[in-house]
């Protein structure tokens, strides 16, 4: 190597501040030039417990390609994948079994080809957490007989506020900073709910915004009580080696008072009544695959033996933007960004998979996968998703 090429590769370490986390990086440089490289992840810099330390040395490392072949290799993976090429000159567009991207577009319900990495069993138990996907998937595992310890029979006893709507809606977790804090809470015993997030809306009714309010808001006594409830069904994802985590928000409010992020867009009331209480972010790349990290630290500290995670990316849209965006445009970003880092964090560890629950959605027929709102899916395009998901993963 030369000296040239040597003197490129020195680099300075420092630390820069994103939303709550401290990201170290490595600045590679070249006299006056540099090129910042993301290296490391610290959780909450505040939290003392030892899930939330820095990555051991081995931690991926994001400034390298996650998947690097040789020639050879690279031509192998050509010649064995059928679902290779977009395109082909002479093919008919409407062959019903053609094995090219533009061909099988135009099926009522897209397939992709999916390699899963490992397989999980019947007799596995299932946690699911994350966006109201999640209740989705909990459902369909549920009617094949699949135990999931997140769709608890104790929130059965809760009474919606509108009709239509299930109960377990109160436990979406719609952003990755929302499904970390609940892992927290549950299982790391150094983490301690902030109680004081919990707020009044009126004199005798209180709010919890790390829950969905799909129920009536209740006293302060009650709305605790749920608060223990769902702590204790989340503990639960100890015993489950199978877990499926939904990627659904990176638009994201926190809560400056208490210091904390909450679980979706505050009551607006609170608006008026705490002006200054909430402050909205449009998270990054680096803060979600911080969370991300954390919560596959804090699973390897507490959660099963040989959990195993599939990752996914929930198609249901955003329903508001609160940042200066088209809706359609801000949609698309938020599920680019939470697309990649899923990508991302499943390359980096063998026990993490992503399953496209989300190009299957959106490569479908939209007037066959889409409710009348095009937001929600229907029970057909659930359906196809969880065939696919047993077909390849349960054994």
């Amino acid at each position: 190597m030369s000296a040239q090429r040597q003197d490129y590769f020195k680099s300075e370490q420092l630390f820069r501040k994103v939303g709550p986390h401290l990201i170290l990086f490595h600045r590679f440089s070249s006299g006056e030039k540099g090129v910042l490289c993301l290296a490391k992840i610290s959780t909450h810099p505040h939290d003392k417990s030892s899930e939330a330390q820095y990555p051991p040395d081995n931690s991926p490392r994001l400034w390298e390609s996650p998947y690097v072949a040789t020639a050879a290799d690279a031509m192998k993976n050509y010649s064995g994948n059928a679902t290779r090429t977009w395109y082909k000159d002479g093919a008919e567009p409407n062959d019903p079994s053609g094995k090219y991207a533009f061909q099988r577009l135009r099926e009522t319900w897209f397939t992709p080809r999916i390699n899963p990495k490992f397989k999980l069993h019947r007799d596995d138990r299932f946690y699911a957490i994350g966006s109201c996907f999640a209740r989705g998937l909990e459902h369909s595992l549920a009617k094949h007989n699949v135990a999931v310890e997140s769709a608890a029979p104790e929130f059965a006893n809760f009474q919606p506020a509108k009709r239509g709507v299930s109960a377990l809606g109160f436990t979406n977790k719609y952003n990755t900073y929302s499904i970390l804090n609940e892992l927290r809470w549950a299982l790391d015993p150094d983490a301690e709910f902030p109680r004081d997030s919990v707020v009044q809306l009126t004199n005798t009714t209180w709010y919890d915004p790390h829950t969905t309010p799909t129920l009536d808001f209740v006293g302060l006594e009650e709305t605790l009580e749920r608060r223990a409830l769902i702590q204790a069904v989340t503990k639960r994802i100890q015993s489950c080696r199978a877990v499926i985590v939904t990627l659904g928000l990176a638009e994201v409010w926190r809560d400056v008072r208490a210091d904390v992020f909450v679980n979706c867009t505050p009551i607006p009331s609170l608006f008026k009544t705490q002006p200054d209480r909430y402050e909205f972010h449009l998270t990054n790349f680096a803060e979600n695959w911080a969370n991300l990290e954390a919560i596959y630290r804090l699973l390897s500290h507490r959660g099963h033996a040989d959990f195993r995670i599939v990752v996914t990316v929930s198609p249901v849209p955003l329903m508001n933007t609160f940042s200066t965006m088209d809706i359609v445009v801000a949609n698309a970003w938020a599920k680019s960004l939470l697309r990649a880092v899923a990508q991302e964090w499943a390359s980096a560890h063998p026990n993490v998979d992503y399953f496209p629950s989300y190009e299957i959605v959106q490569n479908s027929d939209r007037a066959a996968v889409w409710e009348r709102d095009l937001r929600h899916v229907r029970g057909a395009g659930v359906q196809h998703i969880m065939d696919l998901f047993l077909k390849n993963y349960l054994e």
